[in-house]
């Protein structure tokens, strides 16, 4: 199962300087299809801070969680297209989804502008550290092992129904024969707070939110989800590590977008981009993601994002079709 991971763009490549949006101060609205406190929340936040004085006007973040990120989703698909409203969309939104429900309220294809990508990254497995202790979970290896002794007793939870943290533990789960029961939450927020607690024993996730409990000590990090090992994170195995778990080919990463309602002027889309290629150009965006395990990448052209969606469809129908993961 691969995944094509997106170009990393230099700072040295980006321009200096973006026109700004708004030539009346009109406010930019910054759909997050997820609650506060989880991963993509975080992002936002950092990403309207630095676009407020880009765009010249304020950016106003605003939290619309559940169904996996779908009632957001829809709520930018059916927003003003006048260039005032953009969102923060991930992969699963736009290449999964589609083969997950007959029922979806929206089309990827037409309800969507494309802006720019602006992070790429593997998801994170972590576990509560005392549920680990007590079970014995020393690695993920262990985890797996447990898990089929004791089908559906590990518990993960996730960010919501088909996300990509879903799709991902049910492709390990058909992979390596594991026996871990996914239970999704309206946001990562909820997860971390059930995690934190051991009400959860682990979550398979986006890192972001999930670093700070890692270097607390209370979550222990187990394993990413790529192929290969992070270069953030070297002693952190990746599923090559675990070949004859049947994961030897599984690798699995995530990235989110800035896009906008379908319908929205190319003008309109052409100076987002242009302001978001801006603030990724900022070394101080680029090392406040960088902790967090996100890369900062940007599209090379709105096109180019639509491209990259493109690639990455069939990518994600078959690991959609090998978890067996739906939305119905």
């Amino acid at each position: 199962m691969m995944m094509r991971r997106s170009m990393l763009l230099g700072a040295s490549a980006l321009p200096l300087a973006a026109p700004a949006l708004h030539a009346q101060g009109r406010t930019l609205r910054l759909v997050v299809p997820f609650p506060p406190g989880g991963a993509v929340d975080l992002l936002g936040r950092i990403m309207a801070e630095k676009l407020a004085p880009v765009v010249g006007a304020s950016v106003v973040i605003e939290n619309r969680g559940g169904a996996g990120g779908m009632i957001g989703a829809d709520f930018l698909a059916k927003g003003d297209k006048d260039g005032t409203m953009i969102g923060l969309l991930g992969v699963t939104v736009v290449c999964a989804f589609p083969f997950m429900t007959s029922r979806l309220p929206f089309n990827p294809r037409t309800d969507f502008a494309s802006v720019s990508q602006v992070t790429d990254g593997a998801l994170m497995c972590v576990v509560n550290a005392e549920n680990a202790r007590r079970n014995g979970w020393t690695d993920f290896r262990k985890l797996v092992e447990w898990s089929r002794a004791h089908p559906e007793q590990v518990k993960m939870g996730s960010s919501g129904t088909g996300t990509s943290s879903h799709i991902n533990i049910e492709a390990i789960n058909a992979a390596a024969n594991a026996k871990i029961l996914h239970v999704p939450y309206r946001g990562g927020g909820p997860a971390i707070t059930d995690t934190l607690s051991g009400t959860i024993d682990m979550m398979f996730d986006v890192m972001p939110a999930l670093m700070p409990h890692v270097t607390s000590g209370r979550f222990v990090a187990l394993a990413v989800s790529s192929h290969e090992r992070l270069s953030i994170l070297p002693e952190v195995p990746g599923m090559k590590d675990f070949a004859d778990l049947g994961l030897g080919q599984h690798n699995v990463s995530t990235w989110n977008a800035v896009m906008a309602p379908g319908g929205t002027p190319a003008a309109h889309l052409t100076r987002l981009h242009a302001a978001i290629r801006t603030i990724a150009a900022q070394p101080d965006f680029v090392e406040k993601l960088k902790p967090l395990g996100y890369e900062t990448v940007v599209s090379e052209s709105p096109a180019a994002l639509d491209g990259l969606i493109e690639r990455e469809t069939p990518v994600w129908q078959r690991l959609v079709q090998v978890s067996g993961a739906r939305l119905e």
